[in-house]
């Protein structure tokens, strides 16, 4: 798409208002920073996903041009643009990851052109279209993005909210340091082996349902002997979801081409997706759900005891489900910040039930 310029002639060109002047060169400073995350995402990546981020920055770059236009002779000193956005480039430079685009489209989705007198109707609508051009790229990473990593995510959080949860509870009936440390290295082995136990059993459980579903890769040696009126092969094609007639057309074709001694057609067999082996899977989740479970620990390790290890406690896991929620933000497209203060709510609710039911046991003397 070009963008035509608004800009009027230098000698009929009033003059722009101070307050112009500001917002326009904070929009040129955004224009240039936002194309140069876009170029260093580029230069990590190659062909059609390179091409595509190339395009986006040279957008940008007709964006900047638009509002060098109209500053013309006032242009002035132009800024680093927004703090977000020069993170952005910060880490598009340091990593060029999934996460890096998933930011980049919540800030393409923030743009203010829709609502500027200043920013042409193109403009506004080449922001919403990249919008959803990052959106499309960004779903292609987590689409790669490695099952394993997800798997540590989850695992860790799990550790940190239910470990975090237990710790509390222990120690506010008033039982010793001692008894809380024991108690949380309980609570983290049980449910690091119950986690590990569970993925294996149900990574081995899928790997067998999806072998049961798997079409018999010898039954094609039968085809040459079928009664080619009964055509039962029709039968086959239908069970796998076609309708009757196209069914029966798809068989006697390969029927028509086995007697004709054509080589067998490639089977349309449907491809599962690899979902790993068990027994790596069970210790990738108990690996994860253990470095969740020993955060709450860590005060009781370092020998602190009643109030000071509850409140380091607390504030180590918040620090992590903070940092667990923000991932998963980033993961499902969504806000991270709100993700990671939902994880840090969820967290800490579950915690302080626990903690006030602890209260309750140690002030009845149970």
């Amino acid at each position: 798409m070009v963008l035509m310029s608004t800009s009027l002639p230098d000698q009929t060109r009033p003059r722009p208002t101070p307050a112009q002047e500001r917002r326009w060169r904070r929009y040129l400073a955004d224009e240039r920073a936002e194309g140069a995350v876009y170029r260093h995402l580029a230069a990590r990546r190659s062909g059609e996903e390179r091409d595509i981020l190339l395009a986006l920055a040279d957008a940008e770059g007709r964006h900047e041009q638009h509002w060098r236009d109209l500053l013309g002779d006032h242009v002035g000193r132009v800024g680093k643009g927004a703090l977000r956005t020069r993170l952005l480039g910060f880490l598009a430079r340091a990593f060029g990851s999934v996460f890096v685009l998933a930011l980049a489209q919540q800030a393409e989705q923030r743009s203010a052109y829709g609502a500027d007198a200043d920013a042409t109707s193109a403009m506004a609508a080449d922001e919403r279209v990249h919008g959803e051009v990052v959106r499309a790229l960004a779903t292609r990473g987590r689409e790669r993005m490695s099952g394993t990593f997800r798997a540590a995510v989850f695992g860790a959080n799990d550790g940190l909210v239910s470990n975090l949860a237990l710790v509390l509870g222990i120690g506010a009936t008033g039982v010793s340091a001692g008894t809380v440390l024991f108690t949380g290295i309980a609570g983290l082995l049980s449910g690091a082996l119950s986690m590990g136990a569970g993925e294996y059993v149900s990574v081995r459980s899928q790997r067998e349902l999806l072998e049961a579903s798997r079409p018999d890769p010898d039954a094609h040696v039968v085809i040459p002997d079928l009664d080619v009126d009964a055509n039962e092969l029709a039968l086959v094609y239908r069970a796998r979801g076609m309708e009757i007639g196209e069914a029966r057309t798809h068989a006697a074709d390969v029927i028509t081409r086995v007697a004709a001694g054509h080589e067998m057609p490639a089977r349309a067999v449907q491809e599962y997706e690899e979902i790993g082996n068990g027994w790596s899977a069970a210790l990738s989740s108990f690996c994860f759900f253990a470095s969740g479970a020993l955060v709450p620990i860590l005060p009781y390790l370092l020998g602190l005891s009643g109030l000071s290890a509850v409140i380091l406690a607390a504030v180590l896991v918040g620090v992590a489900l903070l940092g667990t929620g923000a991932i998963v933000g980033v993961i499902s497209g969504a806000p991270p910040l709100r993700r990671a203060l939902r994880q840090l709510g969820i967290g800490y609710g579950a915690a302080a039930v626990t903690y006030v039911l602890g209260l309750a046991v140690g002030s009845a003397g149970l």
